[in-house]
């Protein structure tokens, strides 16, 4: 494919695809895996540690000479300590989410960091680009994980985002194959960034049930749940029947935040619970019914991108 894009100047990268950040999936493993690829791999720093964070992006450095990048969720106490260590080891690329990007875009730049923010809704979006950032991913609400509560989905959203601000422009949200990539360029995106498609992939650092559990889910297999306190896409098991069963009888946040508890998706995604951990993922899990490496899962979505194209070129309409 034709791989000059404003994505890949701004990163460096031969492929406009981003794997996300994913908590418990996104190690260095999967990110240097991804960049030596072409793609640009993230390091998802929301289920890290200070010390465990810095671990990871010494090991990525010492695994890839691509650029790569870390995600930072903005609600997280220890955010000072993960900005510190991403200045300390000179990494080049920040992807913010769940926050303001205002407080830190700023910083990060003055220190020629690439930033880009993650957002679900026009005013956001708007907002990012207010505050400096250089790319802003439109995420809609078939990804996994933290969402947002307008229920946007990615098919809407990103025109909607493209319409609002002249940025760089990530899709986000339900893509898997390179034919949902297609569909995201022509909707006006730029590139796309990857989730629940590596994290079925040999280097997640997901648990291996995990990973089987999301190549064996189908169509109405995840849900949007949580939505009074923070929404997020779950497979549904034990714990989502749970947390269902607390909705529909009308439970209040503070309840729904106690049946969260502590490390529910760690026990899940990470540690392998799948009746009792909270299973993050996409509704495009019902498309992967496979484990591949992540060179292969890369390569493949490019193919199928370039052989759409033509189709498309090729169509009498």
């Amino acid at each position: 494919m034709k791989t000059v894009n404003r994505i890949c100047e701004l990163f460096g990268i031969q492929y406009p695809v981003i794997q996300a950040g994913m908590i418990w999936c996104s190690g260095w493993r999967l990110a240097s895996a991804v960049s030596n690829a072409g793609g640009l791999g993230l390091i998802g720093a929301g289920s890290m540690y200070p010390h465990v964070f810095e671990e990871h992006l010494l090991k990525c450095k010492a695994a890839t000479d691509k650029p790569f990048g870390v995600n930072i969720p903005l609600l997280y106490p220890q955010t000072d300590e993960l900005i510190a260590l991403v200045i300390k080891h000179g990494i080049r690329i920040v992807f913010t989410s769940a926050g303001n990007p205002g407080k830190y875009t700023a910083y990060l730049k003055e220190h020629g960091i690439t930033v880009v923010h993650v957002v679900a809704n026009q005013k956001f979006a708007l907002k990012a680009a207010q505050t400096g950032v250089d790319a802003i991913v439109a995420e809609g609400f078939e990804a996994g994980g933290h969402n947002g509560i307008e229920e946007n989905t990615t098919m809407t959203l990103i025109p909607l985002i493209r319409q609002t601000v002249s940025l760089p422009l990530i899709a986000a949200g339900g893509i898997a194959t390179g034919r949902q990539m297609l569909a995201a360029f022509a909707l006006g995106a730029e590139a796309v960034q990857v989730g629940s498609r590596f994290a079925a992939s040999e280097e997640s650092s997901a648990h291996p049930a995990f990973k089987q559990k999301i190549v064996e889910a189908g169509d109405g297999s995840t849900a949007l749940m949580m939505k009074k306190v923070v929404p997020v896409r779950l497979l549904k098991n034990k714990f989502y029947e749970q947390v269902l069963q607390a909705e529909q009888q009308g439970a209040p946040a503070d309840v729904l935040k106690e049946i969260l508890g502590r490390g529910r998706a760690k026990k899940g995604m990470f540690e392998g619970d799948m009746d009792e951990g909270e299973l993050e993922i996409g509704q495009v899990a019902a498309l992967i019914d496979n484990i591949l490496p992540a060179a292969q899962i890369l390569s493949e979505m490019l193919r199928e991108f370039e052989e759409a194209r033509k189709e498309m070129i090729h169509s009498p309409f």
